[in-house]
């Protein structure tokens, strides 16, 4: 299994950034169980939405210029497969 390295600042930030948009699913399960308006609703979605694609990047650029990085100077030219499977699924 393939695993990245992360310092522990780094495993700090994305923790807390996971941690705040599990509380904000949890905000919307109390507005769903408190007969919230659906507008607010979608409202708070569109903003986890927006916290898990910044997420996303944040780990993609790491991604980039670390682990993908490390392998082409390596001469592992396959990571270059890999990294346009993310790409796709990334955009999509």
């Amino acid at each position: 299994m393939k695993k990245t390295y992360r310092t522990e600042d780094e495993k700090r930030q994305l923790i807390h950034r996971l941690n705040r948009i599990s509380g904000q699913v949890e905000g919307i399960k109390r507005m769903i169980e408190d007969d919230r308006y659906c507008d607010d609703i979608l409202t708070q979605l569109s903003a986890i939405d927006k916290a898990v694609k910044s997420l996303s990047s944040l780990i993609l650029e790491k991604h980039l210029y670390s682990c993908i990085k490390k392998e082409v100077a390596e001469g592992n030219l396959e990571v270059v497969d890999e990294v346009m499977q993310l790409f796709r699924r990334y955009s999509s």
